[in-house]
């Protein structure tokens, strides 16, 4: 099947006890014994339900993984992920990543020994140059946020396999639809599903595909100990939100597109980040690892005030974090996603106090150009 077809087509399109085209939520905290001596494949809600089972086998599918696992939110699973590693061990990671992901890393794990080392991911040297005796995984975002940058995933993947470490990527910005970092050799897959899986602003939840059995076993360990798991109600929302994944996502990038193309020709802008245009550092890498260049944008206004003025002066679009809706969102990096992050860092990444980051939702472009051309000036 193509992969329009496995999004509707995933094992789990009919409930085979009733016929039902929609998953079932099952609402249960416990689940009776049926036979004291036979094993069951459940038996209390926090290791297992029928209905997160459902969207855990639908990701671990598209992504082609092994196992998939659904937590409560994106930053759950990114943290249940890193629960797999042991005080001592060192993680390598991109220097330019979401600001959950920085916090959790630098303000949590670090309190529990874990060493983390931050670099330009983009510089392979620089990669290879971090790791040491202890350095167990490397940790990497492409595109990353909110910068855009692009990492070369086969070869960053091929320092890390020279190393034995894992490598783990979060894929939230083109989801598997558009880029799928298992088949390029990477061993965990993770998402924030409350973005374009999920794709209606009405869910929050995080999900985690191992390329094997062995780190699915890990990650369950820690999934089934931590209890940071999604409920069956958002469960369903996400399946149901994965079922139009290419559908939003084909109508959200082209507008993306014409969107960036346009902001470069404004004088109020001074920078505009999207892979897709031609002058796009890691341009050519991305269009060897990717079927598409997504649908979340950024760009630079010539000075802060400028960049508070466009954000309030918006009508098509929502001030708010997140990204990923079938709403057009505008965020502030420097306020929201990466306010964890200390200024002089921040301001070192280029995620200045004139960055906004668009995520384009399927209003219609020509509307959307014409708002932001309002209030820009």
């Amino acid at each position: 099947m193509r992969f329009a077809t496995r999004l509707i087509h995933n094992g789990h399109a009919i409930d085979k006890t009733t016929g039902a085209l929609g998953t079932p939520i099952v609402l249960t905290s416990t689940f009776a014994k049926l036979d004291m001596n036979a094993d069951q494949e459940f038996d209390y809600a926090r290791s297992g339900n029928p209905t997160r089972k459902a969207l855990e086998e639908t990701i671990a599918q598209l992504e082609g993984g092994a196992k998939g696992y659904a937590f409560a939110s994106g930053m759950a699973a990114i943290g249940s992920t890193l629960g797999i590693f042991s005080s001592g061990d060192h993680i390598v990671t991109a220097e330019d990543i979401y600001g959950g992901s920085y916090r959790i890393m630098n303000n949590f794990y670090k309190r529990w020994g874990l060493g983390v080392s931050a670099v330009d991911s983009t510089d392979l040297d620089a990669i290879k140059e971090a790791i040491k005796p202890s350095t167990k995984a490397l940790f990497l975002e492409t595109p990353s946020n909110p910068l855009l940058k692009i990492t070369d995933l086969k070869g960053a993947i091929a320092i890390a396999k020279e190393s034995g470490l894992i490598t783990i990527v979060d894929n939230t910005f083109l989801t598997p639809y558009l880029q799928r970092p298992i088949a390029l050799g990477a061993d965990i897959v993770v998402h924030s599903a409350t973005k374009f899986l999920g794709g209606h602003s009405d869910v929050v939840l995080g999900l985690a595909v191992t390329q094997n059995e062995e780190l699915g076993r890990k990650i369950y360990a820690v999934q089934n100990s931590f209890g940071a798991i999604a409920s069956p109600s958002d469960c369903f929302l996400t399946i149901r939100g994965i079922k139009t994944l290419k559908a939003r996502l084909d109508a959200e990038q082209a507008s993306a597109a014409k969107l960036a193309d346009w902001l470069k020709t404004r004088s109020e802008v001074t920078d505009v980040y999207y892979p897709a245009l031609r002058e796009h550092k890691g341009r050519e890498i991305h269009e060897k690892q990717a079927d598409g260049f997504g649908a979340v944008l950024s760009f630079k206004t010539k000075n802060k005030q400028k960049a508070i003025d466009f954000l309030g002066a918006v009508k098509y679009a929502a001030a708010a974090v997140s990204l990923g809706g079938v709403e057009t969102i505008v965020s502030y990096p420097a306020q929201m996603s990466h306010a964890a992050m200390p200024q002089k860092e921040r301001e070192r990444l280029g995620i200045t106090d004139s960055l906004i980051r668009i995520s384009v939702g399927l209003e219609d472009i020509d509307d959307l150009i014409a708002d932001f051309e309002e209030a820009l000036r």
